[in-house]
């Protein structure tokens, strides 16, 4: 990519996060099927739901903006998936493998907070007030999935679950 403006590294991020999101449609059902925690199935298929929406804001952006998506693959998102699949792969279904598949989901999280704070500074830049407004609702719902994934992880996740041994030090000291 090779951007010269503000405008055209807008496009390429718009375009960019478009794909990301296309990819997350594909991949959340899997995630779903693969979580044994209900709460935790269902927040996934509570977000592919809310990453619809979040496509058809694209859509409004570029309708706003009279702006043409580029052809790209997120190949950030790309490999974020293919490591949540490697997980369902590998780890035996229980309470190990909803722990990782939050983990890979938050990791999805951070990256499209990340690219929404962008994208939303951008467009107050290039003057998209409207964009600006549909891309800052994208972020704080973006937000608002990884704190509903703490959540459940805080909730979920415990020490014998975890298969460690829970190491007491309330009440003991060091003596050097």
């Amino acid at each position: 990519m090779a951007a010269k403006t503000l405008n055209d590294l807008f496009v390429h991020a718009l375009s960019d996060v478009y794909s990301a999101e296309k990819q997350l449609t594909k991949a959340l059902p899997k995630l779903a099927r693969a979580a044994t925690n209900p709460e935790l199935a269902a927040a996934f298929k509570t977000h592919l739901e809310e990453t619809q929406g979040q496509i058809e804001r694209i859509d409004q952006v570029v309708e706003n903006t009279d702006i043409k998506l580029k052809r790209v693959k997120c190949v950030a998102m790309e490999g974020l998936v293919e490591e949540g699949q490697e997980q369902i792969e590998e780890i035996e279904q229980g309470p190990i493998l909803d722990a990782a598949l939050i983990a890979a989901a938050q990791k999805v999280e951070h990256y499209e907070i990340a690219t929404y704070g962008t994208l939303a500074a951008l467009a107050k830049k290039l003057g998209y007030t409207d964009a600006m407004n549909l891309l800052l609702e994208t972020l704080k719902e973006e937000k608002a999935t990884d704190e509903k994934l703490t959540l459940l992880a805080e909730q979920q996740v415990s020490e014998e679950e975890a298969g460690t041994p829970a190491v007491k030090q309330a009440g003991k000291r060091s003596v050097n």
